[in-house]
């Protein structure tokens, strides 16, 4: 057993998953200092030079990023970058502030190597976020990075567009990619927006938004959709983003399915509603990236995250037909150290 493991199952998991988030996120930015060293190492070069993933127009310094949800405002992005991560996306950003849904709200389920969430879009909103963004890249800020951008939860549906508009337009300029996440369980009335006659108008209305205050540079755009998407949907979703001109999908966020967990069902109810993410989002997560894949060529840049534990999970969803990868709940469960493992396990020489 490693080091991690010990201190995760008897020292971090006797406290509230949402203040050890709190806890270890803070220190992984005092740490950076030190973790940034680690990055310059000959090993570190040559998986680097080795491993490079073009896609977007943007060079990704290998294929594993961070999913948004860990770092929602923005605050330690050089700090995560140095654990190894190649590309960071931050966020959900709402157009306003808000507090998110009451707590506790971010619960374990160490059975199933999993996390349960609904915490609701809590963010400072887009226009701090965007003032932060705006201070690191004057700052050097250069880690590649993804802006993921939802719905602020008092902000009617038919009002949704002008919202994503917002934060389109204040975050669009510092982002190397955006995001349109319409796909959460945790804001009502979200996933709605992804039925095509929904989600067209919306990124539309974003792709012309971030051309014009991004008028010197194109930023792609993708959106993000759930695995709980029948299959036919995840189809008409690609031909959307086919004929709408996005730059990828994101395939998957979390799911509200309880299927096939090893919990008890006590544990289960317990921890309540939300979306589910770790190792049961597997196999699902890895399926809609195929699928897409097979109906859009290789025309979209296809992000697969949802499940990837290990080098083969993560090999296997490159199989599948994702360009680049992202992981949240591995990183919780495995340990400041993974991000790195996976990376040497996937350089073309390993």
């Amino acid at each position: 057993m490693r080091p991690y493991d010990v201190l995760f199952e008897r020292g971090l998991t006797r406290f509230d998953a949402e203040r050890i988030h709190h806890a270890a996120f803070r220190a992984i930015r005092v740490a950076q200092p030190v973790t940034s060293r680690l990055v310059g190492t000959p090993t570190e070069r040559r998986v680097g030079a080795s491993a490079q993933v073009q896609a977007m127009g943007i060079t990704f310094p290998h294929a594993l990023g961070l999913a948004a949800g860990f770092d929602k405002n923005a605050v330690g992005i050089d700090g995560l970058a140095a654990l190894g991560f190649g590309h960071v996306e931050v966020g959900t950003v709402t157009g306003e502030a808000q507090p998110g849904n009451p707590q506790p709200r971010l619960f374990r389920l160490t059975v199933d190597r999993a996390i349960v969430n609904r915490m609701g879009f809590n963010n400072d909103g887009a226009e701090v976020v965007a003032r932060r963004l705006a201070a690191w890249r004057e700052g050097g800020g250069s880690t590649v990075l993804g802006v993921n951008i939802g719905k602020t939860k008092v902000v009617p549906e038919d009002e949704a567009v002008g919202d994503y508009e917002k934060s389109a337009g204040l975050l669009a300029p510092h982002a190397d990619y955006l995001v349109v996440n319409v796909s959460s369980p945790n804001t009502p009335g979200l996933r709605d927006l992804q039925a095509v006659e929904k989600l067209e108008p919306l990124l539309a209305a974003v792709r012309r938004r971030a051309d014009e205050v991004s008028p010197a540079r194109r930023v792609p755009l993708l959106v993000k959709i759930a695995p709980d998407l029948s299959d036919d949907d995840v189809l008409a979703v690609a031909d959307l983003a086919l004929a709408s001109g996005l730059d990828g999908i994101i395939a998957t966020n979390t799911t509200i399915s309880r299927d096939g967990l090893a919990s008890s069902a006590a544990d289960v109810q317990r921890v309540g509603a939300g979306g589910l993410s770790g190792r049961p989002l597997t196999q699902r997560s890895e399926d809609v990236v195929r699928l897409l894949r097979g109906r859009v060529g290789r025309e979209l840049t296809l992000i697969g995250v949802g499940g990837i534990t290990t080098v083969d999970d993560a090999r296997r969803r490159l199989a599948a037909g994702a360009d680049l990868l992202q992981a949240y709940t591995a990183f919780v469960y495995e340990g400041p150290l993974w991000p790195r493992r996976i990376v040497r396990g996937l350089a073309p020489d390993a």
